[in-house]
């Protein structure tokens, strides 16, 4: 039986380690942290995310512990509405709605897919090293030998550092991200906004149980050591309702900040029998709510290429030209809008704002296609006649 060995226990780590289970593989998840779970806030799931999870058999599972977000658009400063989007439009077009989804929940269902014993929590890989046609992962608890070995350790990839020591290291994206889930807001409706302000943004979608996931951003300084809770009060507790009775719910201690980091793209996401995978190898930022659903598109190709092609190398070569253009793009995309939606140039921001206003929002949704009506490889060779909410296949920050 062949041996895969997945270094990073997120969501396109466990994803990974899913589909190549259930191809038959037998596989490894070396997580370096104490325990397997995640500290983070709410993430978007589109449509090419679910139709990943329905590839790995999970799409319902996901369904029923997250929440539809109904309609969404952005809003200026001042809290007028720029373009507005009713997100049945993506059902209809894609077979599935948008979902939110907290992100620890998500990990946990992922967990609870794989059994129990290919889980090593606790062991940080310190070197990876070729032999033969294998490869040796070293470990905290010793070391395994594999065929293959998925680096979805995160964007400081320690497997990345190692395997292509000429790759650039993450860059900042020259702003700071603030993520937080608030208390149950009883009787608000589900209508998700993001209002676009000068050099800041801020935005929030519901999460099942009437709480709401919060997100925003700001151009600062790489680094900044003040209290995420206070920041984010100071710079965004004054705009336009219902801003300041979301921040009301949220917890002091509940409020994640962190600097937004990109990644440079390698030349190949492939090397020897190491893969990228994830924000191992291509980081971005969260503007298109891409990350997450672009690791499990990640994950359930590599095992698509695996059981089409027998031969593990020419299986990577084939994961690296089919992944590597398309996440690139996408990335390209995501940091092409963050930047719009954090211009801080007064008469930048107001062409911004009036360009918005001005297209249709169902050139906005058809602009969406091409990130939202992927299939998984085995999906495109049989048609896709099977897509679709119930089907087996189917389906910001």
């Amino acid at each position: 039986m062949t041996v895969a060995v997945v270094v990073g226990g997120g969501i396109g780590g466990l994803a990974a380690a899913i589909a190549l289970h259930r191809s038959g593989w037998r596989v490894t998840v070396l997580e370096r942290a104490g325990e397997f779970g995640e500290i983070g806030a709410g993430l978007a799931l589109w449509p090419n995310a679910m139709r990943a999870l329905a590839a790995l058999g999970l799409a319902e599972r996901v369904r029923a512990i997250a929440g539809v977000e109904t309609v969404g658009g952005v809003r200026d400063r001042a809290g007028r509405w720029l373009s507005r989007t009713d997100n049945a439009d993506v059902a209809r077009r894609h077979g599935w709605p948008l979902l939110m989804v907290h992100r620890a929940e998500l990990v946990r269902l992922l967990v609870a897919a794989l059994p129990a014993e290919l889980l090593r929590a606790g062991s940080e890989v310190r070197a990876v090293r070729p032999d033969g046609d294998g490869v040796v992962v070293e470990h905290r608890g010793g070391s395994v030998r594999a065929d293959l070995v998925v680096a979805a350790d995160g964007v400081r990839s320690r497997m990345r550092r190692q395997g292509w020591p000429e790759a650039q290291a993450p860059r900042y994206a020259g702003c700071t991200a603030w993520r937080m889930v608030t208390e149950p807001l009883g009787g608000r409706g589900a209508e998700g906004a993001l209002f676009w302000g000068r050099g800041e943004r801020i935005g929030f979608a519901a999460l099942p149980g009437g709480r709401f996931y919060c997100f925003a951003a700001a151009r600062v300084p790489e680094g900044g050591g003040e209290d995420p809770y206070s920041g984010l009060m100071r710079r965004f507790g004054g705009w336009p309702d219902p801003v300041p009775e979301m921040l009301a719910a949220v917890p002091e201690d509940a409020v994640l900040r962190h600097d937004v980091y990109e990644t440079p793209p390698p030349a190949s996401y492939v090397r020897g029998r190491v893969a990228l995978l994830g924000d191992a190898a291509h980081a971005m930022e969260p503007t298109l709510g891409q990350g997450a659903g672009t690791a499990l598109e990640d994950a359930v190709t590599i095992a698509a290429c695996l059981r089409g092609e027998p031969d593990v190398d020419a299986a990577l070569a084939r994961y690296d030209r089919v992944r590597r253009p398309r996440t690139q793009a996408i990335a390209r995309r995501t940091a092409r809008l963050g930047a719009a939606g954090l211009v801080a140039w007064p008469p930048g921001a107001w062409l911004r704002d009036l360009a918005a206003r001005l297209v249709p929002p169902g050139v906005l949704l058809r602009s969406m296609d091409s990130v939202l009506s992927w299939t998984p490889p085995e999906v495109e060779e049989r048609g896709r006649s099977d897509l679709g909410p119930g089907g087996g296949a189917g389906t910001g920050a």
